[in-house]
């Protein structure tokens, strides 16, 4: 019968050190090279780019990104950022538009179509296709020269070098480089729109994300909040805090906020106070309580908990009043 061996580390012997570092310093080269590949970009950039820019920004229907393959991949995720960044954008996979897909789109659209060879056969003939709907074409190739980068209508250079393949062959630095150029797009398109972060939240409604972009009027408790009026005793906000289940009470003079006790200023007056539960909550409230406003960015609510190590905020109005509590939450 023989005996299992457990898998030995690389660096649990002395004899693998050498072997170890130099895994890790073929990987630093690798990101070496990819951010060479993507400065290099910056240094290529001229009027054309301008050129795509305010075709995008003129474009009255939606922005079409066309690729296959790995270049699909990358496709796929502009189109995306450009969705959520105020550019109304899908992604069509270049075989399938070719098969019924090519329906998608429509006169008034832009279409961005990429090819690191520029030579991508499923890509280069829907060009005539295009070509007939009316549409406008840009071009994210890395061969200005191609079939795609002279029958388009603005063609942007995403060349690389090489591939940090070792065979120069997985597309890996030409995919960055769609990337990288896809992205300064949708960030350019961003800054001449003045597109800020509550439109950002408008598209990002869920997760921890869009429940940091919300404001605080939008993610306020506004019913049944635990009120008690001055003159109530001790014992009757204790009741409260515990019915309304955000840790504290409001003391109010009619529809004015004139103080706030929260279950930690309870068990700190009982060490003080035999007779505690009788006492008018005037006597241990907080007066002047710390406010937020509704227009507040939760997530600014949220960092300024942290440093006043609160749980909970009272919302107010514009003219002053009550009109929720804001809870802690977890990023």
């Amino acid at each position: 019968m023989s005996r299992r061996t457990q898998p030995t580390s690389l660096l649990q012997f002395p004899r693998h050190l050498g072997r170890s570092k130099m895994i890790v310093e073929e990987a630093k080269q690798v990101f070496r090279d990819q951010a060479k590949a993507v400065e290099a970009l910056a240094d290529r950039l001229d009027t054309s780019y301008v050129e795509a820019i305010e075709l995008l920004l003129t474009t009255v229907g939606k922005v079409v990104v066309l690729g296959m393959g790995k270049s699909g991949h990358i496709g796929r995720k502009m189109a995306a950022t450009f969705a959520s960044t105020g550019t109304p954008s899908f992604f069509v996979q270049a075989g399938e538009a070719y098969h019924g897909d090519l329906g998608m789109i429509a006169q008034g659209d832009t279409v961005i179509l990429i090819s690191q060879s520029g030579e991508t056969e499923e890509v280069i003939r829907l060009m005539p296709h295009l070509r007939r709907l009316g549409v406008p074409m840009i071009a994210l190739t890395g061969c200005l020269f191609s079939s795609l980068g002279l029958g388009v209508d603005v063609v942007l250079d995403v060349a690389v070098e090489r591939e940090v393949c070792p065979n120069n062959l997985a597309p890996t630095s030409s995919t960055l480089a769609a990337l990288a150029m896809g992205d300064s797009l949708a960030v350019s398109l961003m800054k001449r729109r003045s597109f800020q972060a509550a439109e950002f939240g408008k598209y990002h409604p869920g997760g921890s994300l869009g429940r940091q972009l919300l404001t605080v009027k939008e993610a306020m408790r506004v019913d049944d909040l635990p009120m008690v009026s001055s003159d109530d005793t001790v014992g009757h906000s204790l009741m409260t805090i515990s019915e309304g289940r955000l840790g504290l009470v409001l003391v109010m003079n009619g529809d004015k906020l004139i103080g706030l006790i929260t279950d930690g200023d309870l068990r700190r007056a009982m060490q003080q106070y035999p007779d505690l539960l009788t006492m008018p909550v005037s006597d241990i409230m907080t007066t002047n309580p710390v406010t937020i406003p509704e227009s507040t960015r939760l997530v600014d609510a949220h960092h300024r908990m942290q440093q006043m190590k609160l749980k909970a905020f009272v919302v107010v109005d514009r003219e002053g009043k009550v009109s929720g509590v804001v809870e802690v939450f977890e990023e």
